[in-house]
Order: structure tokens, then C-alpha cells, then sequence
């Protein structure tokens, strides 16, 4: 599974994490990293460590766009390699005198990193077209969960689960949308993922456009009735076994100015909610986000309680799956193939951004419950 992970683009760090002249620890697949940014502005990656004494790196000094280590002073450039160390005076760098660095890239508040083997990709498959509509509002989120990152995965996959863990703890505006109805599900593999679609009525159609290996893109209601719907995408990226960090990025197209005004409050106030914070709170007390927090913090609550639910690790030997997990049950036999192409050394798909994006329905049927819902949260 690394081995596949490791060929794609990752989110590793929201932009505004890390400033001009500054560096951050970042841990991604079990491997520390350090993130920093030059004094230009650029971001790059490099490993956790100093070649030398193996200290920690981003405790050290930007200076540039190269870092140094503060243990000994030993610094290094964005590739990895050691471009000085001082105390050794005339003697030259040799060559093998380096550590690992890796592509990064920039994009809509996030910053990814591809951690493969040889050139990068192209950076085209992470791409939404909604997010880069002339002026949209951008938000962008980070929780870091202890649990498994499958599991997340898993949930994106699973239509169903929106009928009812999206009703707990209470009802916000995306629950209403999408009502307790039980759905009429499919599943189609494309270029660049999974094309789910949920139907529980003529004017309740709900799709996904999941991409692999570990990004979901839906639609969720605006923040009061008028307001644009907005595009929801998430990325789930493990840091070892049993924790994985959910970047998300919220997009609206431009709206009113009290829209475009109650879209940037909101995340002003509450984009920072993560919900392993609260892991007391809602297992024990079942006390949610606050009231006004009907969104973001809402939905990333009631999903948290599910999927950390099942444990650290989830024991799916003792599962017993039904129809409804045709999702479940197709992400796991594509990635299955995929694992088993690597394994035998024959070519996995290539995977690649969709020529023609899906347009992903809103539920204007249910416009007036989100409405009274919103009221009452608001």
C-alpha cells in the first residue's frame, strides 16, 4: 500500500501553516518530514532529520531557500542535498552527503507532496474545476484523527451512512438535504475514480466523485437558503497505521455580498474544529459543536463518532456486509487489483483527472427544511 500511495500527489500542510522563513515537522506514511518555506515564498520538502546527528530539522534556521540544522549548522537545499558543514572546513561535500527531498506544489490553500519514486506526475489529477472558478471562496481545514485511514476512505464510499449519521447528535442543513430515505445506490469506475450515486427520490439525487486514491468531492448545502451550495472536497492521508489527517477544502462560487460575508465569518469562527479534541464530549456526553456550528464542525463530528467508533483499526474480519455496501465492497476490489498489479510487477491503471467533470446535483426539494434548520441553528 505505500508503494501505491507513494505514486500520487498528497496534501501534507495547509498554506498558511508555514510562513516565508520558516519550517514545520510533517509526518506522512510513517516518515518524518520537514516542510519549509524559502525566503522567496516557495515551499519544499525535505526528511525530518540532519544527515550528520539525525536531530530534527525544522527546529533549525531558513535562511534563503536552503535550511540549516541548528545541531552542528550543516544545511541543505531544497532537493536534499548538504550544500555546507562549517566545522569541517576545506573538505569538500561529498556527493552521497545528502537526505531526501521531494516535489511539492501549491494549490488552493493546500500544499501537496509527492513522496515517489523518480519525476513527479503531472499535478492535474487533484484538480477540480469548481475550485477554480473566477472568484470563488476558498476555505481550507486540517484534523488529524487516531484511526486508520481507510476508514475515512471507507465512509466516502457509503451512501447510506449519510441516512443516519448525519441525523445524530442533531439535524443540520446537509442531513435535512438529504433525508433519512434509504437510497437507490451505483457504482461506476472511471478515469479517475468512483461515480457514486444515491437516489432516494426524483428530486433527491446525491453524487460523489471520488477520486483515487483518497480524495471525495461532494456538494453540501449553503449556509442559508439563496446562498450557492458549496463544493466540499477531502482528502484523508495517513501519517502511520493508526492516524490519518483530514484536509478538507471548502468552495463556493461567488455569491451575494452577504453570502460571500457569511461563508468567510463562518470559517473565520469555526474552521478550525477538530473533533478528536473532543472525543469525550461526543462519545460520553454526546454534546456536539455548538449550535451555530452546523456545517463543518457538525459533519466532521457525527463522522468522527462513526468511524472512530469501530476502533483504532477496524476489525473487518468480523463485519457482515449486505447489498447496501456495494460502495464498501467496490473500493476494496479496486484496490485489491491495484495492490495485486504492484505485487506481480504488471502495470497499475493510470489514473487521470476526468475529461468532463461531473456535475454533482443540489436537492431543491428539501430547500425549505435547510432553511428552518439553518434558522434555528443560526
Amino acid at each position: 500500500m505505500g508503494r501505491l500511495l507513494r505514486m500520487f500527489w498528497h496534501p501534507v500542510a495547509l498554506s498558511d501553516e508555514v510562513e516565508p522563513g520558516e519550517a514545520i515537522p510533517v509526518r506522512i506514511f510513517g516518515e518524518e518530514l520537514t516542510l519549509y518555506r524559502g525566503e522567496s515564498g516557495t515551499p519544499y520538502m525535505v526528511a525530518g532529520r540532519c544527515r550528520h546527528r539525525q536531530t530534527v530539522l525544522h527546529t533549525g534556521w531558513v535562511q534563503g531557500e536552503r535550511i540549516r540544522c541548528m545541531y552542528h549548522g550543516w544545511q541543505y537545499d531544497g532537493t536534499g542535498a548538504c550544500t555546507q558543514r562549517p566545522a569541517e572546513k576545506e573538505q569538500a561535500v561529498p556527493p552521497h552527503c545528502r537526505i531526501p527531498g521531494y516535489a511539492v506544489h501549491e494549490y488552493c490553500g493546500l500544499i501537496f507532496a509527492y513522496l515517489g519514486e523518480g519525476a513527479a506526475p503531472e499535478f492535474e489529477l487533484p484538480r477540480k474545476d469548481v475550485f477554480e472558478v473566477p472568484g470563488v471562496r476558498i476555505k481550507v481545514t486540517r484534523e488529524t484523527w487516531n484511526m486508520n485511514w481507510f476508514q475515512q476512505i471507507e465512509n466516502s464510499l457509503d451512501a447510506v451512512h449519510v441516512s443516519f449519521v448525519h441525523q445524530a447528535l442533531r439535524v443540520g442543513p446537509f442531513g435535512n438535504a438529504v433525508t433519512t430515505a434509504m437510497p437507490d445506490l451505483s457504482y461506476d469506475e472511471n478515469e479517475a475514480g468512483i461515480e457514486q450515486t444515491a437516489t432516494r427520490s426524483k428530486d433527491n439525487v446525491r453524487k460523489s466523485d471520488w477520486t483515487f486514491p483518497n480524495n471525495n468531492h461532494v456538494l453540501v448545502p449553503g449556509l442559508q437558503k439563496g446562498d450557492p451550495w458549496i463544493d466540499f472536497g477531502i482528502w484523508m492521508v495517513p501519517e502511520d497505521d493508526e492516524h490519518s489527517t483530514r484536509f478538507t477544502i471548502y468552495a463556493m462560487a461567488p455569491g451575494s455580498a452577504e453570502a460571500n460575508r457569511r461563508f468567510d465569518e463562518y470559517f473565520e469562527k469555526f474552521g478550525t474544529y477538530n473533533a478528536q479534541d473532543h472525543y469525550d464530549e461526543l462519545f460520553h456526553q454526546r454534546k456536539g459543536p455548538p449550535p451555530e456550528d452546523f456545517l463543518a464542525g457538525l459533519i466532521s463530528a457525527q463522522d468522527y463518532i462513526a468511524q472512530r467508533g469501530q476502533g483504532v483499526i477496524a476489525d473487518r474480519s468480523k463485519e457482515l456486509l449486505g447489498r447496501s455496501d456495494l460502495g464498501v465492497i467496490t473500493l476494496r476490489r479496486i484496490f485489491w487489483r491495484e495492490l495485486e498489479a504492484l505485487r506481480t510487477g504488471k502495470p497499475a491503471k493510470q489514473w487521470r483527472k476526468r475529461a468532463i467533470p461531473l456535475a454533482l446535483p443540489t436537492q431543491p426539494g428539501y430547500a425549505a427544511e435547510v432553511e428552518t434548520s439553518t434558522a434555528a441553528n443560526t
